[in-house]
């Protein structure tokens, strides 16, 4: 057993009840007057900076300095967001705004639905500084390069500093990652993720890893049988209180013609909805979640997995008690250290990892293109409109829900994508568009990394590629089973989209894939296909890149 000891219980406390905050939202101090000299520091807050202990409320006067807060349609239509991505962050940034009022705070905060309302951050923070004239602007380093640079622009423009501050809900500095990466042509998730472990001493037995392995991928990566999965918990919901009903009905009215679906809207909006989100993860799904974390089965967007991604990306939760709450589990015997394991890989791990990548290599990242892709995204992206199954269900339940698990990103439409042959950017702007979680650190270099092999393999050692039986073996048949195409076949009329394209990658990315010493099985069975075979699978991959099968 690892010498290590619980942490302390995590805090489970409800709160008032939330019914109450739509009042005091509507009696938040009004702005002092124009010209009134009332503002030391004016506190920049963003929809996925909801932490009060924030590196940005540091030396915080409640007397003297004030919070400012905008909602604007920007960063709604900057790409085409969904509905539940919307009112997910909208909704968790006035619970938050009525957090920092009750605690005292001066909050300056703009409504989507203002008549004054001037549509983009930039122009929003503009006329604040004119209005307040604050000696000085802060904020904790925000998570979207675009909107850093134009936070910096309109401070300048009033000739303002802006004190951009170390976000400290990272286990990992960016300054710390760099030093990582410096001499290093290529970054690897497994290095780093051992240097954390070490560092955090989490998961550790001294100098070595805590059941003498570093990671469980043998144990966790398990299909269900063909029955399907079995004692599902339920998940945890929150119903939509007087303020979240507020904005529902708000993005219904105002992004009426945007993607998704508003109806089974019960993501946790405030602190204490993520704790108990937490806490339910931890006692019911996490004991399971590592044996299935990348099985698939058919109308089950939820499955074992956590859910907590939007929690902890909108800073609801820490990563760093997300984290003890998993181990301590483990050091309970209330999880075996497989789900243990694999799921604080996720956080502590991958989540950093990608951080990382995107902050030291912005913002020429966002431009990779390493497999000169240029196909636009298809339509049925957008509706869920498609005769493959495995498609149609993924993205009808991110549609829904603004949620789909990482195989389902990964090796369901984010590999659609890639065999397609769909420019990344185009990816990456859905992507960004509809899930609750999206915010563009994490979620461009897993796109344009991980999921498109754009960067040339700078993220990952080889393009994450599959054929139709992958999807088949992931769901125990379940998908493909419902599905007129067969997984097994790569021409003809019958044959699996996703298996006619995989040949086809290969063989248009033959040489480039031949020098990569992990995909070396892929190539030798491409030598295999002769010529005839070769120009039937190209023949049946124009057909598919025409659109004939968008509908």
């Amino acid at each position: 057993m690892c010498s290590l000891r619980p942490v302390d219980d995590m805090a489970a406390g409800v709160g008032e009840e939330l019914g109450r905050r739509a009042l005091l939202f509507e009696r938040m101090p009004a702005p002092p007057a124009t010209g009134a000299n009332m503002t030391r520091r004016l506190v920049l807050v963003l929809g996925d900076q909801l932490d009060p202990d924030a590196s940005a409320f540091d030396d915080f006067d409640p007397a003297r300095d004030a919070v400012w807060m905008a909602e604007v349609a920007e960063e709604s239509t900057h790409v085409w967001s969904s509905k539940p991505r919307i009112a997910c962050f909208l909704a968790a940034m006035r619970h938050f705004a009525v957090t920092l009022a009750r605690a005292g705070h001066t909050v300056h905060y703009t409504r989507l639905d203002d008549r004054s309302n001037r549509g983009t951050l930039a122009a929003e923070l503009l006329a604040a500084i004119d209005r307040l004239a604050p000696e000085s602007l802060v904020m904790t380093a925000p998570g979207d390069y675009r909107v850093l640079a134009a936070l910096r622009e309109t401070a300048a423009a009033r000739g303002l500093a802006l004190d951009v501050r170390e976000d400290r809900h990272f286990f990992c500095t960016v300054r710390e990652f760099a030093a990582h990466a410096r001499g290093r042509k290529q970054l690897r998730l497994e290095f780093f993720y051992r240097e954390l472990r070490k560092r955090h001493a989490i998961l550790m037995d001294g100098e070595e890893p805590c059941g003498g392995r570093w990671n469980f991928d043998d144990e966790n990566r398990n299909a269900f049988a063909r029955t399907g999965p079995a004692g599902l918990p339920e998940l945890p919901r929150f119903e939509p209180d007087t303020l979240t009903r507020e904005v529902l009905a708000l993005v219904e009215q105002r992004f009426a013609g945007h993607p998704g679906q508003l109806a089974t809207f019960a993501w946790p909006v405030t602190r204490e909805q993520a704790l108990q989100a937490l806490e339910r993860f931890v006692a019911q799904r996490l004991p399971s979640f590592g044996r299935w974390q990348d099985a698939l089965w058919p109308g089950e967007p939820w499955l074992w997995h956590s859910q907590l991604s939007a929690a902890l990306n909108l800073k609801l939760l820490t990563p760093r008690e997300v984290v003890d709450a998993a181990q301590t589990a483990w050091i309970e015997g209330r999880a075996p250290l497989e789900s243990v394991e694999g799921f604080i890989r996720q956080i502590l791990g991958w989540r950093e990892y990608v951080r990382g990548i995107y902050w030291t290599q912005m913002p020429r990242y966002i431009e990779s293109n390493a497999l000169d892709a240029q196909l636009p995204l298809p339509d049925f992206y957008w509706s869920g409109h498609t005769p493959m199954a495995c498609l149609a269900d993924a993205i009808g339940q991110t549609l829904k829900h603004g949620y789909a698990h990482h195989i389902q990103r990964l090796m369901v439409t984010g590999l659609y994508a890639l065999l397609l042959g769909v420019n990344p950017r185009a990816v990456h702007a859905w992507y960004l568009a509809v899930y609750v979680d999206a915010v563009e650190w994490v979620e461009l270099p897993n796109t344009l990394g991980m999921s498109q092999a754009a960067d040339g393999g700078l993220m990952a050692s080889k393009p994450y590629i599959a054929s139709g039986r992958y999807i088949e073996r992931m769901s125990a048949g379940s998908l493909c089973g419902r599905c007129r195409f067969r997984p097994a076949e790569r021409t003809g009329e019958h044959a699996c989209p996703f298996t006619t394209l995989y040949w086809d990658f290969l063989m248009r990315h033959e040489a480039l894939l031949a020098a990569n010493p992990r995909m070396t099985m892929q190539v030798r069975n491409l030598a295999r296909v002769g010529a005839d075979e070769r120009m039937r699978i190209m023949a049946r991959a124009a057909s598919i890149r025409a659109g004939a099968l968008t509908q």
